[in-house]
């Protein structure tokens, strides 16, 4: 049976989150949209909040925590409400950290985790989508093949975010891709390492403000060490189940962002002596915005839920992501709607919600292939 009644604490951590976003990041959204650059004093005081360091053991330096998925999931749809590009960008250091914290070995651990535990933004990122069209996740053509006592990489990748930035990156390769998930591996590649050429800035349609890159790997050599969790590896299902909860989380955030401020606008825009809002068609609008909301965070939640009983949520995770991708969509579209002519014009965010929401069909693959 699900709880839907938030505990004390993890109220607590929606209220100051969300008020950060909608207090510090929102205000900060446009002119990151327009200048493609995301302030930096805004990801310190985002670091403060321990979004990486409070998952790693306290032995590393870190907070220790449990790392529910749940909370995970509120923590993201609250930044994801605050801006997208924002929240993704604070959060590209779990990309790398938290598959090393729950599977990575004792060594991996000592050597990766403290980094994520300082003052300082720390950046890191992983690698997994790849530029093809039929882009599935249990069929990677990236790969890793064992060479003497290490692993040789080849194959490209794109959508990385921070990769011109990060020190080390997380690159997902299959090692039997007869075996599906079970055969895919996390390999950790220093951004210098010989064989991996990093492409300039992806121009994106949305997200504008996020730094995202193509890498490729050609003969890219890396130790027995690299390899995350040793001989034991990862669970890749299980890695990419939290990537997509905490992906669809965001776009609620999107979502809801989008509804709010439509909805605000209908009650404050007149017609014929009264606000639109109370006009049948806007209302019905707002009310079928507000039912994909709710449909699209209960789905989130069973998904969330489920990693946190220790479940396999692949199933609930790729619905949560897949209807998320279709109803940002849908929702962002209907913001830009009840605003009409001013919908479309850049002086009001509705307009960089609909792009911003196009990215969660291409994010993890197509997902009309």
């Amino acid at each position: 049976m699900i709880d839907f009644e938030l505990s004390e604490e993890q109220q607590m951590i929606r209220d100051s989150v969300g008020a950060f976003a909608r207090d510090e990041i929102r205000p900060a959204a446009r002119p990151a949209d327009e200048s493609g650059a995301i302030p930096a004093p805004l990801v310190a005081k985002a670091w403060q909040f321990g979004f990486v360091s409070g998952a790693v053991p306290e032995k590393f330096g870190g907070g220790g925590d449990t790392r529910p998925a749940v909370t995970g999931a509120i923590v993201a749809e609250e930044l994801g409400f605050g801006d997208l590009s924002i929240a993704i960008h604070v959060l590209a250091p779990r990309l790398f950290a938290f598959p090393i914290v729950e599977m990575g070995t004792d060594d991996q651990r000592a050597k990766y985790l403290k980094r994520f535990t300082g003052a300082d933004f720390a950046a890191a990122t992983a690698a997994v989508m790849e530029p093809r069209f039929d882009f599935d996740l249990s069929a990677l053509q990236v790969s890793a093949r064992r060479d003497g006592g290490g692993f040789v990489l080849n194959g490209a990748k794109c959508y990385v975010p921070l990769a011109a930035e990060a020190d080390s990156m997380l690159v997902y390769a299959a090692t039997d891709a007869a075996k599906g998930f079970a055969g895919v591996d996390g390999f950790i590649v220093p951004r210098g390492a010989a064989g991996v050429t990093i492409s300039e800035r992806e121009k994106n349609m949305g997200l504008k403000a996020l730094a995202t890159y193509e890498l490729t790997l050609k003969d890219c050599r890396v130790g027995a060490d690299a390899r995350v969790g040793g001989d034991k590896g990862i669970d890749f299902s299980r890695l990419m189940s939290q990537s997509r909860v905490a992906l669809a989380a965001m776009g609620v955030g999107v979502m809801n962002a989008a509804f709010e401020y439509a909805r605000d606008y209908a009650k404050e825009r007149k017609a014929f002596g009264v606000p639109i809002a109370t006009k049948q068609a806007i209302a019905f609008m707002l009310a079928d915005m507000a039912i994909e909301i709710d449909a699209a965070r209960l789905l989130v939640w069973e998904a969330a839920f489920k990693l946190d009983k220790g479940g396999d949520a692949l199933k609930e995770s790729y619905l949560a992501k897949n209807y998320v991708a279709q109803s940002a969509l849908k929702v962002t579209d209907n913001g830009v709607q009840v605003l009409g002519g001013h919908g479309y014009i850049r002086e009001h965010p509705v307009e960089m919600w609909l792009r911003n929401a196009r990215g969660f069909s291409a994010i993890d693959g197509i997902a009309t292939v």
